[in-house]
C-alpha cells in the first residue's frame, strides 16, 4: 500500500515563498462516493505514484543520493540524503520523495539550499501552526511538517530553485523492528529514478548477543544479483549495495536506471535458550523475550467468513483458496468451525468440531460451494461465533491450555441487523471472555479498517488489512501463518519493585512462534548494578517461570565502541513503543475527557523524542544571515495529477522554500473518484495490475481463449492452433467501426515438437474515429490520419485521441477504451532475453460489459449475445483430474474437458487459475465456421461475414 504525502516546497530568489498541500490517494479496488464513516474511497494508485522517483527534475544534477540505517538491538535509525544541482539553464522544481516503512515516525528533516540550513524540530500542533504563521508574519523562512494518522508511507518535497542552485535534503525516520515468522526485515525504497555518481545503500546491524543470519535478498532485480555484500561478523554485520553508474543502467548503453524497487535485509538473532534477552541502556532497558522449541499449544478456531455480494468474484476466490490451505493446516488436536454471513448466519456445523482429515476435507467442501450474496451482518455473526465458544468451554470441550481465537474475514461495513458499529464493538466485547481472542481481517478499503482495529486490540487480537489484489490468498495464508502457532499463553513479564518505572504493556495473552514480545521502561534506581526480570507464562505441558539479568552498565560501553551503533536505542525504542500503546489505548478510550489526557501523554511523548504523531508537527526554519524574506506566492493541488502548481515572480540570485509533510486521510475528497477522470475500473490501471470487471474475456499464450458465459455462470475454453504470422481476428463490429486482430509470433524453437505461438502484436482500429492503435512487445503505436505517435513500454502515459483513450503503464498494460464503451486490456509478459524456447507475449483481456452492436463477430466479439449451452453427462475422463462431458451448443453435441487455464491480470508470474469446458479441435462447433475463416491478410483487415 502506498500513501503518498505531498509536500510542495517553493524557493524563489530573495523572497522565500511557502505553501504547503497536503495530498493523499490510497490503493483500492473500489471508488466511490462517502461511505457510512464519511471516508471517501479511491479506485488505484496514480500515474504518479507509479512512476516514483526519490529525485524528481529535468536537466538536474543528482551528486549523491545515500540511505544509511544503523539497527540496534531491533531499533532502526534511517538517514536520507541528496545532493542535486539544478543545471537547467532556468528555474525549476526539484523533487526529494521518499517512502518511508508504515509505523515509522519522522524525526528530523533539514534542507541546505545555497548554504542556508533549514532545520525541524518538533511543536505541538497548534504550537506550530502559530510559530509558522509568525515566522511569515516576520518575512522568516518557515515551513511545517505534520501528520495526520499513524499510516504515514511518502514523504514528499518540491524545491523551486533558480538554475546554478545546490540543495541537499536530509530525512530522518526510526522504526522498532518486528519479528514475523522468525525474521525481522528492514526494506528501504530505492527509486531515485536516474543514474546517480555516487549512489549508495549502507545497512549497519548490532545485536549484542549476536546475529544468528543475515541475508539480503535480491528485490532490486536480476542484474543486481552480485552488488550486495555483506559482512558479516558475530555481532556486527555491514550490508552494502553501491553500483556504478554503468551497473545502474538498465542496459549498457541505456541512460534510464534499472535501480527501481525496494532494498531488503533479513535477520535473525542469536538467543540463549529461552531466556529472553534484556538490555539495559541509557536509563532505560528493554526486555526481548522470543522463545521457541516448545510444543504448540491446541487451538479452538472459529472462522468467520463475509460472504456478501461485495465478496463476489476474486475476492470470493482468494478466501477460499487460502481457506482451503489453512484448514489443511490444522493439526489433529484442533477444534475448529466455519460460519459464514451476509443478511443472515449460517454455521457449517452447530458446535466445534474436531480437526480430522475427514472433517477438514467436509469444510473445505462447504467453503468451496458457498456463492457470495446479500448484506453484511457482522453482529450477529460475532455474536454467534462468541457462542459457540463460550458453549464449548462450558461443555469442557476446550482444553484449558489451548488458546481460542476468532478470525474474522470481511470487506465491508454492517447493513444488515446492528449497524452502529460502537454498540458491535460493546456486545462483542460484553460477551467475550478473557482466554478468547478476536484477529480481524479486512479486504480491500470498503470496510471500516478502524473498526476492526478497534474492536480486536479491545479483544486481545490484532487487525490486519488485507490487499485486493492478486496475492490476497497469499496474505490472509501469511497472516494466518503468523497466529498458527501458539506456544505461550498468559505471559507476564515484571521486574522487582523499585527497579522500574514507565514499563510499557507486560502482559501478554499469547505468544506465537516466530514472533517477539518486548517490554521497556525507565530504571528507577540510581544504585542498581544489575537489573533483573521475571517471565512467567503457560506452555503446552508445563508453566514457566523465568528470571534474566543483565548489566546496567555493560552495553553503554559496548556501544561507545562501535562506530554505527545507535547509542540511543534504547531510549528511542521505550518512547516509541510506548507512543504507539497510547494512540491504541486512545482509540479505545470511552470518554473525550480520557482521549485528552491520553493525548496530552502522546504530545509530551513526540516533544521529548522528536517524533512527528498525529498530534505534532514539524516546524522547519531557516535564517539568511539575519536577512528578513517575504511570502510572496502560493501553490495549489492539480486535482487530477496530485502535484504542486505555482505562481510567482523570479528575481536574484537566491531561492527558498516552502516545507509540509502529512500523513493524509484514508482518501483524498474529490469529485474524480478514478486518477485521470476514468469512469470505469478498467480505466483505473495505477496499480500495476489490471483492475477490470470479474466477467471478461481472455486471450493469453498458445494463444488460449476463454470465454465467459455470465448468464450459463460458466467460462468455456479452446485453443488456436494457428502458425506464426498469422493474424487472426477477435472483434468486427460494422456497427461501431471497431475491428480487433491479433498477430501470432511463434517460440524460437520446437518444444515436444510443436512450435508454440503467442500474440506478438494486437491491433485495435476505429473507423469512426481513424485511429489504429498497434501495441507490440516493444512499443505501441498510435495512427491517426497518417501520424505516428510512438510509445515505449519503459513510460506510464495516458493518451486521448479522439473518442479514443489509452492508458499504457509502465512494464505492465495498455488499456484502450473507446468512447467509454469498448475497452480492451492488452497485457504484456516479458520473458529472460536469452530464454532459449519463449519469447514475449500479450495477452488480451476484455471486458462483457462493452457495448458492441448487434452486427459484432469475430473469435471474440460473436460472444457478445451469448450463446445457448448445456453440459450434461459429467464423468470420469482418461485424466483423473479432468473430468469429461457433452455440451450442447449453437446445435452440435461436442466432447468436453473439465480443465483450467491461466489469467494474469493479476499475477504476471503464476496467473491465476480460471476453471472452464475445454473444447477441442480449434473450437470447432463452438465458434462459427472453421478457425481460418478468421485469418486475415493484415492488421487493419476488416472480417467479411462468414
Amino acid at each position: 500500500m502506498k500513501t503518498p504525502v505531498l509536500l510542495c516546497v517553493l524557493l524563489f530568489s530573495q523572497s522565500w515563498a511557502f505553501e504547503f498541500i497536503i495530498d493523499g490517494e490510497w490503493e483500492s479496488e473500489t471508488s466511490g462516493p462517502l461511505d457510512q464513516s464519511g471516508r471517501y474511497r479511491r479506485s488505484v494508485l496514480t500515474s504518479e505514484e507509479e512512476d516514483f522517483e526519490a529525485i524528481q527534475g529535468n536537466d538536474i544534477t543528482v551528486k549523491s543520493y545515500k540511505v544509511e540505517s544503523r539497527i540496534t538491538s531491533r531499533f532502526a535509525h534511517t538517514t536520507v540524503k541528496s545532493s542535486v544541482f539544478n543545471s537547467a539553464p532556468k528555474a525549476q522544481s526539484i523533487g526529494f520523495n521518499v517512502q518511508i516503512p508504515k509505523r515509522a515516525f519522522i524525526n528530523n528533516f533539514t534542507m541546505n539550499v545555497n548554504g542556508i540550513t533549514f532545520v525541524g524540530s518538533v511543536k505541538e500542533k497548534t504550537v506550530a501552526r502559530n510559530l509558522y504563521a509568525q515566522a511569515r508574519a516576520r518575512g522568516k523562512a518557515a515551513g511545517i511538517v505534520r501528520t495526520n494518522s499513524q499510516a504515514m508511507e511518502t514523504f514528499r518535497t518540491e524545491v523551486h530553485v533558480p538554475p546554478g542552485s545546490k540543495v541537499e535534503f536530509e530525512l530522518h525516520y526510526q522504526e522498532m523492528m518486528q519479528r514475523k515468522l522468525g525474521f525481522y526485515q528492514h526494506t528501504l525504497h530505492i527509486q531515485p529514478g536516474r543514474l546517480v555518481p555516487q549512489l549508495q545503500v549502507d545497512v549497519y546491524i548490532f545485536e549484542p548477543k549476536g546475529i544468528k543470519v543475515v541475508t539480503a535478498p535480491n528485490t532490486l532485480g536480476e542484474q543486481f544479483s552480485d552488488l550486495t555484500k555483506i559482512t558479516h561478523t558475530k555481532e556486527k554485520a555491514h550490508v552494502v549495495f553501491k553500483p556504478t553508474v554503468q551497473q545502474q543502467r538498465k542496459c549498457e548503453n541505456c541512460t534510464e536506471s534499472a535501480v527501481d524497487g525496494v532494498f531488503t535485509v533479513k535477520y535473525d538473532v542469536e538467543r540463549e535458550s529461552n531466556a529472553g534477552e534484556l538490555q539495559v541502556s541509557d536509563g532505560h532497558f528493554v526486555q526481548f523475550y522470543a522463545p521457541s522449541d516448545l510444543s504448540p499449544l491446541s487451538k479452538n478456531i472459529v472462522f468467520v467468513i463475509d460472504v456478501s455480494g461485495s465478496m463476489w468474484g476474486l475476492k470470493m476466490k482468494q478466501t477460499v483458496e487460502a481457506m482451503k490451505a489453512i484448514l489443511n493446516d490444522l493439526s489433529m488436536d484442533d477444534y475448529f468451525n466455519v460460519i459464514d454471513f451476509n443478511h443472515n448466519v449460517r454455521c457449517w456445523s452447530e458446535d466445534l468440531v474436531q480437526a480430522s482429515s475427514i472433517q477438514v476435507d467436509e469444510a473445505k467442501k462447504y467453503i468451496q460451494s458457498i456463492k457470495p450474496n446479500g448484506g453484511t451482518n457482522i453482529n450477529e455473526a460475532l455474536l454467534r461465533a462468541v457462542q459457540m465458544l463460550v458453549r464449548a468451554s462450558n461443555q469442557g470441550l476446550i482444553d484449558p491450555r489451548s488458546v481460542s481465537m476468532i478470525i474474522l474475514v470481511s470487506d465491508g461495513d454492517p447493513t444488515v441487523g446492528e449497524i452502529k458499529l460502537s454498540t458491535i464493538q460493546k456486545n462483542v466485547k460484553r460477551t467475550m471472555r478473557e482466554d478468547f481472542s478476536l484477529f480481524s481481517l479486512g479486504i480491500g478499503f470498503d470496510v471500516d479498517f478502524d473498526f476492526l482495529e478497534r474492536i480486536a486490540l479491545e479483544n486481545r487480537g490484532v487487525a490486519q488489512r488485507i490487499f485486493a489484489n492478486h496475492d490476497a490468498a497469499e496474505q490472509l495464508k501469511t497472516f494466518y501463518s503468523q497466529v498458527s502457532s501458539p506456544l505461550l499463553r498468559t505471559i507476564t513479564v515484571h521486574f522487582p519493585e523499585n527497579t522500574v518505572n514507565n514499563v510499557t504493556q507486560n502482559r501478554f495473552d499469547k505468544f506465537f512462534s516466530g514472533s517477539e514480545l518486548i517490554v521497556a521502561g525507565k530504571l528507577q534506581a540510581t544504585d542498581l548494578t544489575t537489573l533483573q526480570s521475571f517471565t512467567t507464562a503457560s506452555a503446552a505441558n508445563m508453566d514457566l517461570n523465568i528470571q534474566t539479568e543483565a548489566d546496567i552498565l555493560e552495553l553503554d560501553s559496548e556501544l561507545g565502541t562501535h562506530q554505527h551503533s545507535f547509542t540511543g536505542f534504547a531510549r528511542q525504542m521505550w518512547a516509541y513503543i510506548t507512543v504507539n500503546q497510547l494512540l491504541a489505548e486512545r482509540s479505545l478510550a470511552p470518554s473525550a475527557g480520557r482521549k485528552r489526557k491520553i493525548t496530552q501523554r502522546i504530545v509530551a511523548l513526540a516533544l521529548e523524542h522528536q517524533f512527528v504523531t498525529p498530534f505534532t508537527a514539524m516546524l522547519v526554519e531557516g535564517e539568511d544571515e539575519g536577512r528578513t524574506e517575504r511570502l510572496i506566492a502560493g501553490s495549489s493541488i492539480d486535482s487530477r495529477h496530485g502535484c504542486c502548481s505555482a505562481t510567482a515572480s523570479l528575481s536574484g540570485p537566491i531561492p527558498v522554500q516552502q516545507l509540509v509533510y502529512q500523513n493524509p486521510p484514508w482518501a483524498r475528497p474529490t469529485d474524480d473518484p478514478i486518477p485521470g477522470g476514468a469512469s470505469n475500473p478498467v480505466e483505473a490501471t495505477g496499480t500495476h495490475e489490471a483492475i477490470l470487471p470479474e466477467h471478461v474475456t481472455i486471450v493469453e499464450n498458445d494463444p488460449h481463449f476463454i470465454i465467459n458465459l455470465p448468464r450459463s455462470n460458466m467460462d468455456i475454453c479452446f485453443n488456436i492452433d494457428s502458425k506464426p504470422g498469422h493474424i487472426l481476428n477477435l472483434v468486427s463490429d460494422p456497427g461501431t467501426g471497431v475491428t480487433i486482430n491479433g498477430q501470432l509470433v511463434g517460440s524460437k524453437k520446437k518444444k515436444n515438437n510443436k512450435i508454440n505461438t503467442y500474440f506478438g502484436t494486437i491491433s485495435i482500429y476505429s473507423k469512426t474515429d481513424s485511429v489504429q492503435v498497434i501495441v507490440g512487445t516493444d512499443r505501441i503505436d498510435l495512427m491517426e490520419d497518417g501520424n505516428n505517435h510512438s510509445f515505449s513500454w519503459g513510460v506510464t502515459a495516458e493518451l486521448m485521441l479522439n473518442r479514443i483513450k489509452v492508458t499504457i503503464v509502465k512494464e505492465q498494460h495498455v488499456t484502450v477504451m473507446i468512447d467509454g464503451r469498448i475497452s480492451v486490456m492488452v497485457l504484456l509478459h516479458r520473458v529472460w532475453k536469452k530464454h532459449p524456447v519463449q519469447v514475449d507475449f500479450l495477452g488480451i483481456y476484455m471486458s462483457n460489459d462493452n457495448k458492441y452492436s448487434a452486427k459484432v463477430h469475430g473469435l471474440i466479439g460473436q460472444f457478445a449475445q451469448e450463446p445457448e449451452v448445456k453440459v450434461y453427462g459429467v464423468h470420469e475422463g482418461a485424466d483423473p483430474k479432468k473430468k469429461e462431458a457433452i455440451m450442447e451448443v449453437k446445435g452440435n453435441k461436442l466432447a468436453v474437458t473439465r480443465g483450467w487455464q491461466k489469467d494474469y491480470r493479476l499475477d504476471k508470474k503464476r496467473g491465476s487459475d480460471v476453471y472452464c469446458w475445454f473444447v477441442h479441435n480449434n473450437g470447432k462447433g463452438f465458434v462459427d465456421g472453421s478457425y481460418t475463416s478468421y485469418i486475415l491478410p493484415r492488421l487493419d483487415s476488416f472480417l467479411s461475414a462468414l
